[in-house]
């Protein structure tokens, strides 16, 4: 199949690029089938049932691909097709897009499918997009009855509370809303306090996205006010206050609250996109300091966000001229850890070889780190981007990181002219490490990075997870304060623990030893323990007792592995709850319940 006529090479060209679009279109229509069915769960309340339907849309896109490659390979003899013919495919593909509503997220595809199938001295502009070929302004669903990216209200005609009540019910949910006057007053209230009185400009409104935002037990409303010149962006979380009934939880009025809600260190929202492109430009005016490829990566087109990501390495590369350096901090056993100065993330690689006590294996952290992709990270855990054969230039590595690279990770390193291709790593947002950040920190500093450090790991064992290395060190504070758990070789499932008290000595020599006196099994842990390594510093002492003297009692950890097994689920707030309605305005709750409690069927619709 390397000499094809002219003419029939087109039409394989043609019917290879068609199969792959196939293959997109499938996979696109089953992720917004996953956002469609999202609004159903969460209108009836299966918190289990969406926490499965986020892990089966993560693993979705590779089975799609995997799919189109067999198919290519069956029908086509794919690896054989030769260069030229190729390129041609590339065109085809492109002529197809030129009417699609996905076409960023179709490129991405193709070059998924085509990585799988070429050699490495292929990945260039002419068989991949290593840039993309069309334009997404401007896209929108022409369809009649299709809905708008977003819908512009104008309460100057009806006022704010009446026009806010219409946006929330425009979104016909079926349960009831508790109270959704009182709601609306209390949004009406907070962007008062906010802002003020403003005066109303002539274009005074209101745009709200379409879709609902879906993600644990919440939904949100992402919108923007428009008055005059000011842009203020808000979103709206919805939730259950008891089975089958709804309530407005707080309005989120600071842009860094929506940057908090869309970080990395939070699940991919489940949100239906006709078209994406307008969804992340929306968003971009709301948060526009945020990249692309993390707003991409939040709405579930994590390959998307993947892919402009590393567009976006690549252009750095180009645009600056300092050298990859071994991160600084403390040296892990497991990973090689190494940063580029100017570029605000560090990349890791699995050790070939890992010392005592260490024991596991290459595959075992390649699945913990699938583990956390697929789990619900809660704001507590760093997404990773993982890449393979990923070419560095060899002039932009320092010397100490390439011999360190040399003796830790030979398996994963071939020098390939100027470049070092590295065959497998993960790419993670930098932080700083906590134990730099406390070490360096002053008072006010410890007592907030400890304080946030008990509630990341109390919150990550409410999850199920048991983080396993709790050492300062495997933590990292974010440029918005909160900590937040970064290495993953030796984390568990909570229900998979054994919580144990540690028993008593049961003589003098027992008590004095160095070594624990009793059977340790290799599911079991001891809290109690802990203060060893976490409580050296007088002054760290001081804030943990403050805030989590708890933390080291087996009975609270206990507790939360009893509410797991009992298939329960906690609520998780991704801002401070002193800024939830009930919290804020206890006044109008109280109201509500002293009303409820004289009817107790009356329910406000």
């Amino acid at each position: 199949m390397n000499h094809f006529p002219k003419l029939l090479s087109s039409q394989i060209g043609f019917d290879v690029a068609q199969t792959m679009l196939e293959g997109f279109d499938r996979h696109y229509r089953i992720f917004r089938d996953a956002a469609i069915h999202a609004k159903t769960l969460f209108e009836v309340g299966d918190w289990h049932g969406l926490q499965k339907l986020a892990r089966d849309r993560i693993a979705s896109y590779d089975d799609r691909v995997q799919e189109c490659v067999h198919q290519l390979e069956d029908e086509y003899d794919a690896e054989n097709i030769d260069g030229e013919v190729w390129q041609q495919i590339k065109l085809h593909y492109i002529g197809l897009l030129t009417t699609h509503r996905q076409p960023e997220c179709a490129e991405t595809f193709f070059n998924s499918v085509s990585c799988k199938i070429l050699h490495r001295s292929y990945f260039n502009n002419d068989f991949i997009f290593v840039r993309p070929a069309i334009s997404t302004e401007y896209i929108e669903n022409d369809e009649p009855a299709a809905k708008p990216t977003y819908r512009a209200y104008y309460p100057g005609t009806d006022g704010l509370a009446t026009t806010l009540e219409r946006v929330v019910t425009n979104f016909q949910l079926d349960p009831p809303f508790e109270d959704l006057t009182r709601d609306v007053a209390c949004v009406v209230q907070s962007i008062r306090e906010a802002f003020g009185v403003f005066d109303e400009a002539p274009n005074f409104q209101i745009h709200v996205l379409s879709s609902l935002f879906y993600r644990n037990k919440a939904a949100y409303i992402v919108g923007r006010i428009i008055n005059g010149d000011a842009l203020l962006p808000f979103a709206v979380p919805l939730r259950h206050v008891k089975p089958g009934v709804l309530a407005l939880d707080t309005v989120l009025l600071k842009r860094e609250q929506l940057l908090i809600i869309f970080s990395f260190s939070h699940s991919y929202f489940l949100v239906d996109m006709e078209v994406p492109s307008a969804y992340v430009e929306f968003l971009r005016t709301v948060m526009p300091a945020k990249p692309k490829a993390e707003i991409y990566t939040s709405v579930g087109l994590q390959k998307q966000g993947k892919n402009l990501f590393y567009r976006d390495l690549l252009h750095h590369l180009k645009h600056s001229s300092d050298r990859f350096i071994v991160a600084p901090g403390i040296k892990g056993l497991v990973m090689l850890v190494f940063t580029l100065p100017s570029f605000p993330y560090v990349f890791k690689l699995i050790k070939d070889n890992f010392p005592p006590p260490k024991e596991t294996t290459r595959a075992q952290i390649q699945q913990k780190y699938l583990l956390v992709k697929r789990h619900d990270r809660l704001g507590r855990m760093a997404d990773t981007l993982e890449y393979s054969s990923v070419a560095l230039p060899l002039a932009r590595l320092d010397e100490t990181l390439l011999r360190e690279l040399e003796k830790e990770v030979p398996s994963l390193i071939e020098y390939d002219g100027d470049n070092l291709v590295i065959r497998h790593m993960y790419i993670e947002r930098r932080m700083i490490p906590l134990n730099l950040f406390l070490q360096n920190g002053n008072d006010d500093d410890i007592e907030h990075g400890i304080k946030e450090y008990g509630n990341a790991v109390k919150e990550l064992i409410q999850a199920n997870i048991f983080p396993g290395d709790m050492l300062y060190k495997n933590f990292g504070v974010t440029r918005h304060g909160r900590v937040v758990f970064y290495d993953y070789d030796e984390i568990e499932y909570l229900t998979d623990c054994n919580v144990r008290a540690v028993p008593a000595p049961r003589n003098e020599e027992e008590e004095m030893s160095d070594e624990p006196w009793y059977a340790v099994g290799p599911h079991d842990i001891f809290p109690e323990t802990y203060g060893t390594f976490l409580l050296g510093d007088p002054r760290v002492r001081r804030s943990f007792m403050r805030h989590h003297a708890d933390f080291f009692e087996p009975e609270l950890w206990q507790r939360y592995k009893d509410f797991l097994l009992k298939g329960e689920l906690p609520d998780f707030f991704p801002y401070d709850q002193s800024v939830r309605f009930c919290v804020r305005y206890p006044e109008r709750f109280a109201e509500a319940t002293d009303a409820e409690a004289n009817e107790p069927n009356v329910r406000v619709a």
